[in-house]
């Protein structure tokens, strides 16, 4: 049995992993999918003080709490951030790291600078002129790749502002990270923001997948994202006890 852990990007909440737990814990698995401080049903936690190592530490504080272990970390879009610190914290208990569509981060950068100039120059200046200058608005689903009408009046009522903090604060890295496997996932079938992601994945050898969907793979194609985590875990080493003090 794997554990997942499955963390979701800006305005989401662990809801939106609602069509993909299911098919991942009738394979037999543990399934974990926390919503990030400030977002969604815990929106009411929302302030400017919100950053990355909020939700860095909502994660750890999980894995700790909980005892797991073995885990494959998944991190879609801006929680590839969190994904990277959580487990250069937590080595020992992540056997896989997964990106999907998500940014790659090294130690020093911040979210903002991994987006494309276009990109970050409207986050930007949506978050100066309609977030009051801490936070960034929903964006329009359609620019995600979400089209099916269906699937836009399930998202739309549930998605919350996001706060810029989180974009701005840059990783820190112990460099214990390096010694957790990743792979990376890329959503091919919209305007790719993450492509340069996909391939900095490449260049550092990890294995890339594709799936022919928008951004919201979680949500437009659950059952071939489902398949494709479970191939990843599949492949996962075994880890070696630590033992001593």
């Amino acid at each position: 049995m794997t554990t997942f852990v499955l963390v979701h990007g800006a305005w989401h909440g662990g809801w939106c992993w609602d069509r993909v737990a299911p098919l991942l814990r009738r394979a037999g698995h543990e399934v974990h999918a926390p919503t990030l401080t400030g977002l969604s049903e815990r929106g009411h936690l929302l302030s400017p003080l919100v950053g990355l190592d909020t939700h860095v530490e909502d994660v750890v504080r999980l894995v700790d709490l909980l005892g797991l272990a073995d885990v494959v970390l998944v991190g879609h879009s801006y929680a590839g951030q969190v994904v990277t610190a959580v487990a250069d914290r937590r080595p020992q208990a992540v056997a896989q790291r997964v990106y999907l569509d998500a940014f790659v981060g090294e130690d020093g950068e911040a979210a903002r600078d991994l987006l494309p100039a276009t990109v970050e120059h409207h986050w930007a200046e949506s978050a100066a002129e309609q977030g009051f200058g801490w936070l960034v608005p929903v964006r329009k689903l359609s620019v995600l790749g979400v089209t099916e009408q269906a699937d836009v009046d399930w998202l739309l009522p549930k998605l919350t502002p996001h706060p810029w903090k989180t974009y701005t604060d840059p990783l820190r890295l112990a460099g214990a990270v390096e010694d957790v496997p990743a792979s990376f996932v890329e959503c091919v079938s919209w305007m790719r923001v993450f492509a340069g992601q996909a391939e900095r994945a490449r260049e550092r050898g990890w294995p890339v997948h594709e799936l022919a969907t928008g951004h919201e793979a979680m949500v437009t194609a659950p059952e071939e994202l489902a398949g494709v985590l479970l191939e990843i875990a599949g492949t996962v080493p075994a880890r070696t006890p630590v033992t001593g003090a």
